[in-house]
């Protein structure tokens, strides 16, 4: 689990729930049945006709997902990629496939099936970046959906809050009543600004940046798997794969494999 998103949402809520004690409120006073109803409910609502419901389905998952560590450290993935070169090149190509059960990363483990199992280049790349693509493409879906709720979940909190104003003017004969009233009718709108910017707008920037991350880590391993394939030499592949690392991950020069 990733420890800095788990933090993140710790310290949100928790600062939010700081304030209310801090301020002298009362927690039951920041509760609102029919408040939850229209933000929550309307909100699933809302998703429901954007999505198909098997997508929305997933929701439960793709918030997960932004739980999830991320990817391979790059320059963990490079010398991984190079000690397979060694291998490669001291035994040959076919002697990848004994190292193969210890590859977690699905995609590595791919690319360097096909290169055992003597598939040409452009198949192999081919391959590879229909992985890439598809990828992708799932981590597009899931954010849309998380994006979308950083959008409705605003919105019908000011539907509630209309709402809770339309009843509160049309009983403006007990002027007692006025003040609790006004605080319900804006309880709604504070639940979709928490729901919205406390965690669903910054869960999908995060599932975003894991994306990015993870396309990153990929194109370093198609461009190793296609590198051993070739059969250039491990202090060569160290060297093309290390221009993908910012200069203070890099292996000092004197280090690099023959």
């Amino acid at each position: 689990m990733d420890v800095g998103t788990l933090l993140g949402l710790l310290l949100a809520f928790g600062m939010i729930g700081a304030s209310v004690f801090m301020g002298g409120g009362s927690v039951t006073a920041f509760w609102d049945l029919p408040s939850v109803l229209v933000v929550f409910g309307g909100t699933l609502g809302a998703l429901l006709m954007c999505f198909p419901l098997a997508t929305v389905k997933k929701l439960p998952r793709v918030l997960m997902r932004t739980l999830s560590p991320g990817p391979a450290r790059p320059e963990q993935l490079v010398a991984q990629l190079v000690s397979l070169a060694e291998t490669a090149r001291r035994d040959g190509i076919l002697a990848l496939e004994n190292r193969l059960a210890e590859i977690d990363d699905r995609f590595l483990r791919l690319g360097l099936q096909l290169a055992v199992d003597g598939a040409r280049p452009e198949l192999l790349e081919e391959v590879l970046r229909g992985e890439m693509e598809a990828m992708s493409l799932r981590h597009r879906d899931g954010r849309a959906i998380l994006d979308q709720v950083g959008k409705f979940a605003p919105a019908f909190g000011m539907i509630g809050t209309l709402l809770g104003l339309i009843v509160l003017l049309g009983n403006m004969s007990d002027p007692s009543l006025i003040g609790g009233g006004m605080a319900v009718a804006l309880i709604t709108t504070l639940y979709g600004a928490v729901l919205a910017n406390a965690s669903f707008i910054p869960l999908a920037e995060k599932l975003a940046n894991l994306s990015r991350q993870e396309l990153f880590v990929q194109e370093i391993a198609l461009r190793g798997v296609l590198a051993i394939q070739s059969g250039d030499t491990p202090r060569l592949i160290e060297q093309k794969l290390q221009s993908f690392l910012p200069p203070e991950l890099r292996s000092p020069k004197g280090e690099s494999r023959s």
